[in-house]
């Protein structure tokens, strides 16, 4: 039974690395002659490193292995380079990278939002709170500004990184959103994270705070003018 799930599975996995392969191959045309060029360098030098010393075949099977490992690491960076680039400009990118971050990351996209639709989102760890925003840079300040004043009344001891995505000076790139939070010093120990998300959860957010009707949505709902949303 073991070997039909392997069996059953593999196909799974051989197709969604094919389908990975075709998304990054529309962003990042050269990804093939990358990866043909990694392998065989790879496989090149162990190789010749296995005549050097007296094993090619050992060695020879060594590169392979080493090889193939080459080849997928550069391709997991560049497929998700390509993604990146695809999710750049879309509403709702930076929480998508912040959903993949890893594991010792509490994420909850969209804590603010203002009628222009303007986001802040928000990711606890061990290097304490980081508010994320997407939209006009201008407004984003403010409603930065806004969520750390009301975070402040139950967090004021954990330390809050704020970041806003774009390609401007100041503003920190979507592609390289995770490796910044994950360059971050960690000050925080388990317990103290999980007590910060316990406190945050108790606050609320904005999707929690909203008063939303039982039932279909109505049509035409507008995000309400008090609390949070007005600022």
């Amino acid at each position: 039974m073991a070997r039909k799930a392997d069996s059953e599975s593999n196909p799974g996995r051989l197709k969604q690395i094919a389908l990975t392969y075709k998304m990054t191959r529309r962003a990042d045309r050269k990804i093939g002659l990358v990866l043909a060029g990694v392998g065989l360098v790879t496989f090149g030098v162990l190789l010749a490193v296995g005549f050097a010393i007296g094993h090619p075949v050992y060695v020879g099977v060594l590169g392979v292995m080493l090889a193939l490992l080459a080849m997928a690491i550069i391709f997991g960076r560049r497929a998700e380079r390509a993604a990146f680039g695809q999710m750049e400009g879309q509403p709702g990118a930076a929480a998508a990278v912040l959903e993949n971050i890893g594991k010792g990351w509490t994420v909850t996209p969209a804590v603010a939002m203002n009628r222009s639709q303007d986001v802040v989102h928000r990711a606890v760890g061990r290097a304490g709170i980081v508010l994320v925003g997407e939209g006009n840079p201008n407004r984003l300040r403010s409603l930065l500004s806004s969520e750390k004043k009301r975070m402040a009344r139950v967090v004021s001891d954990i330390p809050v990184h704020d970041f806003i995505v774009g390609d401007d000076e100041g503003q920190v790139e979507l592609k390289k959103l995770r490796t910044k939070l994950l360059k971050l010093p960690r000050v925080l120990t388990g317990p103290q994270t999980t007590q910060a998300n316990d406190r945050l959860r108790a606050m609320g957010d904005l999707m929690s705070n909203m008063p939303i009707p039982k039932g279909p949505m109505p049509k035409g709902m507008r995000m309400p003018r008090g609390g949070q949303n007005g600022r």
